[in-house]
């Protein structure tokens, strides 16, 4: 009982802190710190240019509205547009991480790392 206890605690303590790296806030470049919620140009201007940069158009969730007009049986679907993503991917140097910048609308949302650089 005592060891499947410790077994339990010891994979509570595992996931904490797997948990607290998925849920990076700040990266540091260069002698500068970028976080959660600065811009595109704030990232520009502290780490410089990114190896790598993608963009893409994500459709938001879209609403959708019964009306009263629509025959029986249909569905309207409202067309809202969509979410400008842009994902920076800096290369930190050997033995760092390589770590992508996500952007939605010009603001910094997610931090990843990626693999080791070798």
């Amino acid at each position: 009982m005592e060891h499947a206890r410790l077994c339990l605690v010891a994979i509570t303590a595992l996931l904490a802190s797997a948990s607290s790296l998925a849920e990076t806030r700040s990266f540091r470049c260069k002698q500068d710190l970028v976080q959660l919620g600065d811009s595109k140009a704030t990232a520009l201007s502290r780490c410089g240019e990114p190896v790598m940069k993608d963009s893409f158009c994500r459709k938001p969730h879209q609403p959708v509205a019964a009306s009263s007009a629509s025959p029986r049986g249909t569905t309207v679907i409202v067309n809202t547009g969509c979410d400008n993503v842009d994902d920076w991917t800096y290369n930190p140097g050997v033995g760092q991480f390589m770590t992508t910048l996500r952007f939605e609308d010009g603001v910094l949302t997610s931090i990843k790392y990626g693999p080791r650089v070798r």
